[in-house]
């Protein structure tokens, strides 16, 4: 059925959930950016941040959506937000006083400060968005300021919008924060309910009607006997503020105790029907959705940047309408489109086909407004825009891009190995007999500053204005620098510095089949820092060596050895937006033999340490535990193709960095690198409790210093970290090494913290001679 024949949904309205922060072109992390470094004020800074979140408010509202939200702006987290505006300042920052934090504890938390490590920070549910976790330990939390109500009033006083308020939820709050028992959740929570108490109340003392309470963990595989708490939780918010509309927001899957979560008492349930597998839906057709409530129908793709099937989703809400009132259905997107680039409107250098299959946030509320005005009003032109969309969508799908598919990935995979030929106690023989390496090895992560002046250099040969020929000079010139470096370091095992490649993820796609890129589809990952995903719209294959030029160069200047860096299949997954008409684990095993022939290529030059990171491995791990191992097995499956062919004596390393690990400590070991490289400072060392209790039998390196952080750690700081990992590793097979890439970090900053770990792992390696 099209959309001119659906039934009229009158009384159907629009709402969206979060926009992004940083600006069409990025101007918010350029503004923070210039006020770390000090080249503008702190008034400055706030007059910036003012203008774009009215900006904001105001295409949101010029869009034509009915209930925009406000109080998702942040100047760095919405979690961070949470944590000061509750006092939660860990003791190390020195902060006693009463009222709003100041920006210099706020940034210190986030960031590190002379004296005082940042807060950890890990991944945000299954996205690639950072949050910083909320340290719990000996909180006394207190009500500091009311930042959704400021916000609320900025909006109104503002512009005249009547804003919907957004916070996080107590229970998703406390159980993405660190420091307290489990068995101590419910007194956890307790200690917080007085604190959103108020809030509510003086919102609603304000007149806001509606109110967003983000409960993400809720479509987790949470405990059941959390729902005793959940209830307690939402019966003494509902009492706090009885004249104010709640609409309990989920998303990123479905709802496991359904039926008890939809009998709490809130007067709306925002349900995610894009990364659901179809649940949701069943539940509602199973067992009907309470009367009076509102729906908060997650139609619209928040994660992903195709233009959706309106067609499809239209026929989604007429189902929905025979058991909800349309004056109780919400059309909005399935998350906050915090997730999605903002605008398509930059991208002249795509393809147009494929642009007209794209939708980025701005078309993404054009495609909501639509929905909702072709529904409610069957609006003339409303239907046209639509029809035209599914017209789009329908002619790129029977494309060649999307219809050619790749050879049967089972039959192939049956050809080829899928393990190494030789097991890691043998390899690690002949590894050592030829790489000759020292107890406690030391090394980097694999990228060095990008400074000005190397993406000045880029701009000008992307540009046309140095040859190819100077462009590679000026690399060979960035590279020779650092391995001199790197040498006077005194570091083991070396890498070339990464100087080509502008990200991690679009480096490889530039230079495999199947991607496209984009010219300003900009998201962001963590604080100021922003990437822009590639988008895999076809099938995916090696086309020529990508890495052997510059990693055989370095080698050739120095007698260590130097690892050739590659990004790993499922971490080019999980950082594209990838195409949604066949399954991930398919694009996965694609991307695998392609980095496969890398691998070799790397080998055939000589190469005989080569690093294939998969630092998003656990960032794709499905939010329901039923559903994570089928998930695991695929990507140790990718990885395992990607490295099955490499000699016995080529060592193979990988990093993986930012999230919880302590549970897939297992399938880590079962990819069978011979080296992993994992996150442990930034956690202030808790990822070593679980070797305590799980055997790991293969090369680690523990991160020994937080690289995300300005703050240069002293020698006894690694010194005790290294030493607290020895205490439950074997030092034979222990690495020291940085957190994470340097990528971010300025030269000085890189060496100083370098000489520094240099000198902890010999000191280190001086006491286990002694010993011996």
């Amino acid at each position: 059925m099209s959309i001119n024949e659906q039934p009229s949904l009158s009384g159907l309205i629009s709402s969206n959930l979060g926009y992004p922060r940083i600006g069409g072109n990025r101007e918010w992390k350029k503004a923070l950016e210039r006020f770390w470094q000090g080249s503008i004020d702190e008034s400055e800074l706030h007059r910036e941040m003012k203008r774009l979140r009215l900006e904001h408010l105001s295409k949101q509202r010029d869009k034509g959506i009915d209930l925009i939200p406000v109080g998702d702006f942040s100047y760095y987290d919405h979690m961070l937000d949470t944590s000061v505006m509750f006092g939660l300042v860990p003791k190390r920052f020195n902060y006693r006083t009463a009222g709003p934090v100041p920006l210099s504890v706020y940034f210190g938390i986030a960031r590190g400060q002379k004296g005082a490590t940042a807060s950890e920070m890990t991944k945000w549910m299954n996205t690639n968005y950072h949050y910083i976790v909320p340290e719990l330990a000996d909180a006394a939390p207190v009500l500091t300021e009311n930042k959704p109500l400021q916000a609320y009033r900025e909006a109104k006083q503002e512009l005249g919008i009547n804003g919907k308020p957004v916070l996080i939820g107590p229970y998703s709050f406390v159980v993405l924060s660190k420091g307290y028992d489990r068995k101590d959740l419910g007194a956890i929570i307790r200690t917080f309910l007085p604190l959103y108490a108020q809030v509510l109340s003086e919102l609603a003392a304000e007149g806001v009607q509606w109110v967003q309470i983000d409960e993400p963990v809720l479509t987790t595989s949470f405990p059941v006997e959390d729902l005793e708490i959940i209830q307690e939780v939402y019966e003494a918010l509902s009492q706090a503020a009885p004249s104010l509309n709640i609409m309990l927001q989920t998303y990123f899957g479905s709802l496991d105790h359904y039926e008890r979560l939809t009998k709490l008492p809130v007067q709306g349930l925002g349900l995610d029907f894009v990364y659901d597998d179809g649940e949701n839906l069943q539940h509602i057709s199973r067992h009907g959705f309470p009367k009076g409530k509102t729906l908060g129908a997650g139609v619209i793709d928040g994660r992903n940047i195709w233009r959706s099937d309106l067609n499809a989703v239209a026929a989604l809400l007429s189902q929905l309408a025979e058991q909800i009132p349309a004056t109780q259905l919400i059309v909005q997107p399935s998350c906050s489109l915090l997730h999605v680039p903002v605008s398509l409107d930059a991208e002249h250098k795509l393809d147009r086909e494929l642009v007209h299959a794209l939708a980025f946030a701005d078309e993404k509320l054009e495609e909501i407004a639509f929905l909702t005005a072709a529904l409610a009003q069957h609006d003339s032109s409303a239907l046209a825009k639509l029809e035209q969309s599914a017209e789009a969508v329908a002619r790129f799908n029977s494309s060649a891009a999307r219809v050619q598919t790749a050879a049967d990935l089972a039959d192939l995979l049956a050809k080829e190995p899928l393990s190494r030929s030789v097991p890691f106690a043998e390899r690690r023989v002949i590894q050592q007999n030829k790489l000759k390496l020292p107890p406690l090895p030391t090394t980097t992560i694999g990228s060095f500053p990008q400074t000005a002046e190397i993406r000045k250099a880029r701009l000008h040969y992307r540009k046309g204005e140095w040859s190819a020929e100077q462009y590679r000079t000026f690399i060979q010139q960035q590279i020779k620098e650092w391995i001199d470096i790197q040498e006077d370091i005194g570091i083991d095992v070396l890498v070339h510095g990464e100087f080509e490649r502008t990200d991690m993820v679009e480096f490889f796609g530039e230079k495999l089949k199947g991607f496209a890129f984009t010219q300003n589809g900009w998201v962001q990952s963590y604080g100021s820092r922003c990437v822009k995903p590639p988008i895999i719209y076809g099938d995916v294959s090696f086309d020529q060596p990508m890495t052997v030029e510059e990693t055989a160069f370095a080698q050739s200047l120095t007698s260590k050895p130097v690892k050739g860096m590659l990004t790993g299949p499922v971490t080019i997954l999980n950082w594209s937006f990838e195409r949604n008409d066949i399954p991930r684990r398919q694009v996965a095993l694609q991307l695998a033999l392609a980095l496969r022939a890398e691998v070799e290529a790397l080998e055939q030059a000589g190469i005989r340490m080569i690093q294939v990171d998969e630092p998003a491995i656990r960032e794709g791990l499905p939010l329901k535990k039923e559903q994570q191992q089928a998930y695991l097995d695929w990507a140790v499956q990718a990885f395992l193709v990607t490295t099955a062919t490499a000699q016995p004596a080529t060592q193979i390393h990988t990093h993986m960095c930012y999230s919880e690990f302590q549970d897939m400590i297992q399938s880590i070991s079962d990819m069978d690198a011979d080296v992993i490289s994992i996150e442990t400072s930034r956690s202030h060392g808790e990822l070593i409790v679980s070797f305590e209790d799980q055997i790991y039998d293969k090369g680690i390196g523990l991160g020994v210093y937080d690289i995300h952080s300005p703050r240069i750690p002293d020698v006894s700081e690694m010194l005790s970290m290294i030493q607290r990992a020895l205490r439950v590793l074997p030092s034979d097979l222990f690495w020291v090494n940085p957190d994470c890439g340097l990528k971010t970090r300025t030269k000085e900053e890189s060496v100083a913290a370098l000489r520094q770990m240099v000198q902890a792992a010999q000191t280190a390696r001086a006491t286990l001679s002694v010993s011996n």
